[in-house]
């Protein structure tokens, strides 16, 4: 096998090392909060590994990830430690946002991971202001903007779609088509539901993706955003894609067939590629222990961090209508 086989082979081992990552990151979530150690709301990516790991790949360290509120995935691969998200879940000071987050708001300067965002079609705006910024900066860097199928349904959609289009902006679109807003089906929501096709009537090139192979994934991501760097405006990509748990821990998806989830599992993207790859069990086994330790490790990260002092609580809040209102 010549270098470059060998080098293609290990950097698809790696793209299963991260999917695998994000599905027992997961995994392990769903058993923490069950447990009641984490709390609040909480998404869970499992069944939608692909495109985040995929998606990422184009990125360098200088580009900008805006993501939605289903977004461990998108924090671990790119690059924040399982030790400060998982920290983050338990609210603890040591967790990515100080423990003010949790699930919903992972947030990270240092590796530009502008947030989770709670807010469905939130991040669009942030996406374009950051991409306003860089331009006018003269930046060569992408702004990637992570949305489910329920923003298109929201007027910032519309209203950023137009921006970006207009001011030429360098925003990748990354549009995670699972077919549910919630508990709403696509059809039932848009009358148009080849979201690709509704992107493009914004004149910025829009393609749909098989959001269940990461390979398709990493190769649409790289293409489009090497055009969106290189000045060619704003790209959209419609990754279609399944979850294959409820919208969140305390929703009891009761608006799906349970034959239609069994259906889309059929085309798990870690199986996948593994199956593709011909990569071998004992090899999955090795990679799934290394993955299980640092999970462990993060969870023992958690425990041990400290929550916040009470006397601490009204640090960071505006209250400009009270006497003495301001920052604390």
């Amino acid at each position: 096998m010549t270098r470059a086989m060998n080098a293609l082979a290990e950097h698809r081992r790696e793209l299963l090392r991260q999917m695998l990552r994000i599905r027992r990151f997961e995994e392990k979530c769903v058993e923490l909060y069950s447990a009641a150690k984490i709390r609040g709301f909480l998404h869970l990516y499992i069944g939608e590994e692909a495109v985040a790991v995929g998606a990422l790949q184009a990125l360098v360290p200088g580009d900008n990830v805006v993501s939605t509120y289903r977004e461990h995935g998108h924090a671990l691969v790119r690059g924040i430690p399982a030790s400060s998200i998982m920290a983050e879940m338990y609210g603890r000071l040591n967790g990515c946002s100080h423990g003010r987050g949790g699930s919903m708001h992972l947030f990270d300067t240092e590796r530009r991971f502008y947030g989770g965002n709670a807010i469905v079609g939130g991040g669009l705006p942030l996406a374009i202001g950051l991409a306003l910024a860089d331009r006018m900066r003269g930046e060569k860097r992408v702004t990637a903007c992570f949305f489910g199928d329920g923003a298109v349904a929201e007027g910032e959609f519309h209203e950023c779609l137009n921006l970006a289009a207009l001011w030429e902006l360098p925003v990748l679109f990354c549009c995670e088509n699972n077919l549910y807003a919630m508990g709403t089906a696509l059809a039932i929501e848009h009358k148009q539901t080849d979201l690709a096709v509704r992107a493009s009537t914004y004149e910025m090139p829009a393609w749909p993706v098989d959001g269940m192979d990461v390979l398709a994934v990493e190769e649409a991501a790289s293409h489009a955003a090497e055009a969106v760097r290189e000045g060619g405006g704003p790209h959209f990509l419609e990754l279609r894609t399944y979850r294959f748990r409820a919208h969140s821990m305390y929703d009891p998806d009761r608006y799906r067939d349970k034959a239609e989830i069994e259906e889309w599992k059929r085309h798990d993207p870690i199986d996948a590629l593994v199956r593709r790859e011909k990569i071998a069990g004992d090899e999955v086994a090795v990679i799934d222990k290394e993955v299980a330790g640092e999970i462990s490790d993060a969870i023992e990260f958690a425990e041990a961090g400290e929550l916040e002092p009470v006397e601490d609580l009204t640090r960071f809040v505006y209250s400009p209508g009270f006497p003495g209102g301001g920052p604390s």
